[in-house]
Order: C-alpha cells, then sequence, then structure tokens
C-alpha cells in the first residue's frame, strides 16, 4: 500500500505541492493526472525518494521511500529518462542491475516482455522514440520490483507505441504490481486504470474511481469542466 498523509512541498516561498493525501491499494493501477505545471512530477519524485517534502509523510509498504530496503521493492521511470547512447540496450539494463544488492538474472526475459529482445545488441542511439520508451520502462523492473512509478510513460508515442506501453502496464497489472503514473493522455488512462487523482495548481482535488468521476460523460470532457471549474 502507498499512503501519501497531508504532503507538501515549497521552493521558497513558491508552494509546489499542497496538503495531498492519498491511499493507493496494493496491486492496483493509479493514474495521476493534471494540466503542465501542477505539481504530477514534483509528487512523483517524492514518492520514490528523489525529493523530499516540505511537510507530511509518505509511507510504501509501511516505510519511507528512502528506507533502502524500499528503495529495492521501487521500479522509477522518468519523464525523460536518460540513457547511454554508447551501450547497447542489454548492456544497460545490465549495468541497471548491479546497482542493487541482489543479482538479477533474468533481464533477457525483461527485454522479451517489453518487446526489446530483437534489438538487445543494438546501439541505443539507434532506438526510436517508442524503443526508448519501452527500455525505460525495462529499466525500472529489472529489481522485480513490488511499486512500479511512470512519469508520463505514453508522452509523445504514436498510436502504435502508446498501444504497446498500455499492453506492458496491464501485463504487469497481472503480475499484482502497484503501478502509479503521470500521464495527461486520458483516454488510455481511462482503459487502464483502476483509480485516479486529479491535481491542480498543487492541490489535489479528486481522488477516487474513474467511472464515478465521469459518470455519463467522456474523461476528457469531464476532467476538463472540472479544471476550469476549479480555475474560475
Amino acid at each position: 500500500m502507498i499512503k501519501i498523509s497531508k504532503l507538501s512541498k515549497n521552493y521558497g516561498k513558491e508552494k509546489i505541492v499542497e496538503n495531498i493525501s492519498l491511499t493507493i491499494k496494493k496491486g492496483a493501477v493509479f493514474g495521476f493526472l493534471g494540466p503542465n505545471g501542477a505539481g504530477k512530477t514534483t509528487t512523483i519524485k517524492m514518492l520514490v525518494g528523489l525529493s523530499s517534502p516540505t511537510h507530511g509523510s509518505i509511507k510504501i509498504n509501511n516505510k519511507n521511500p528512502k528506507d533502502q530496503s524500499t528503495r529495492e521493492r521501487i521500479g522509477f521511470m522518468p519523464e525523460d529518462p536518460y540513457f547511454y547512447d554508447h551501450l547497447t540496450g542489454l548492456e544497460l539494463l545490465q549495468f541497471s542491475a548491479d546497482l542493487f544488492s541482489e543479482p538479477i538474472s533474468n533481464i533477457e526475459d525483461i527485454l522479451e516482455d517489453i518487446g526489446l529482445l530483437d534489438a538487445k545488441n543494438k546501439m541505443i542511439n539507434t532506438y526510436s522514440k517508442g524503443m526508448k520508451q519501452r527500455l525505460g520502462i525495462a529499466q525500472s523492473l529489472v529489481n522485480d520490483p513490488d511499486y512500479i512509478f511512470l512519469d508520463e510513460p505514453l508522452d509523445g508515442l504514436d498510436p502504435i507505441g502508446r498501444a504497446e506501453i498500455k499492453k506492458i502496464i496491464l501485463k504487469l497489472k497481472k503480475q499484482k504490481k502497484t503501478i502509479f503514473f503521470n500521464s495527461h493522455i486520458l483516454a488510455d488512462v481511462d482503459e487502464i486504470c483502476d483509480e485516479i487523482g486529479i491535481i491542480d495548481n498543487g492541490k489535489l482535488i479528486y481522488s477516487g474511481g474513474i467511472k464515478k468521476f465521469r459518470g455519463d460523460k467522456t474523461l476528457e470532457d469531464k476532467f476538463v469542466e472540472v479544471i476550469s471549474r476549479n480555475n474560475s
């Protein structure tokens, strides 16, 4: 379980995230939505222990995300993952796996699951945008994490690439992984998420089921309505 209590992040006098509380059940796929600049990336960086809250607390499986044992169970794909282009996909994942205390033996299985096995020995600088997105997800899986955090995993992909990433997320869901991801591609969120949270101007304005939120409207239409009302 992920439990976020009264979470806030300030930079100087600027409030980026303000008093967010959320509980995400183990094994759920949770979509975190909001306009650009709403505080999504700041929140996910706190969740994975890359940034410290100004106020509030985060518990992942009842532990702080900065705890070493918790870090071993977390996988993270940033919004703009950086790769060493002179490495092959296989070499990058081997390098990533070496950062963890327990040996990883299933790297080629991960590459096969995400559709990159045939490209494992190709240089990363030859990879397409979609291939790099899949590689970023693969990198987040090398430690077989229980909790997976993905920042805009569908961003910049064509419909085929988005469909491939959605299949990967749904496969992870079947493996009972807990998945938290930021996105602004609402049609895809509607397909794969159990619950959503909506953040605007640093504040959480909704959390809960998708069907309850959108009612008889599309998720996109309801989202626009709620954001517009929140800013009126």
